[in-house]
């Protein structure tokens, strides 16, 4: 049996705020954007640029109990980890597009890593993987 995690939902204030967050601020591309009329929402799916990556899923908050967990989606706890092939680009690239690090970047025996929040507050980690790190399929295996 193969499984593979496609979806990720990501709890937004607004659709459009958050595509042009994913899409201007991190690089990642809009794999679908299609209104479904009978539940008045959108089915809005954003993609980080590299292969085999699950996809977020941008749900909008609709419910006060939603709306209370947009940026809060895990406690505040570090919420993805977005692996790249070349941190030092990336991470330049980020701080130029105006991404908050709330911890600067430090070489890990896992790789290098560095702490950003996004528009909403979530934290992520943004990783460069060592050899090491990382299994033939490019699965992490973290500390």
């Amino acid at each position: 049996m193969q499984q593979v995690l496609a979806l990720i939902s990501f709890l937004v204030r607004e659709y459009d705020e958050a595509i042009a967050y994913f899409t201007e601020t991190l690089g990642f591309r809009l794999v679908e954007d299609t209104f479904i009329p009978n539940q008045n929402k959108r089915w809005v799916v954003v993609a980080p640029p590299g292969p085999g990556a699950a996809n977020l899923l941008l749900a909008r908050a609709s419910t006060p109990e939603q709306v209370s967990c947009v940026g809060r989606q895990t406690g505040g706890r570090v919420f993805l980890f977005l692996h790249t092939d070349d941190f030092s680009r990336d991470f330049q690239d980020y701080v130029e597009r105006g991404v908050v690090f709330v911890r600067q970047p430090t070489e890990e025996p896992w790789g290098k890593v560095a702490v950003f929040r996004d528009l909403y507050g979530n934290l992520w980690d943004l990783i460069e993987p060592t050899a090491k790190a990382a299994t033939p399929n490019n699965r992490w295996r973290g500390p």
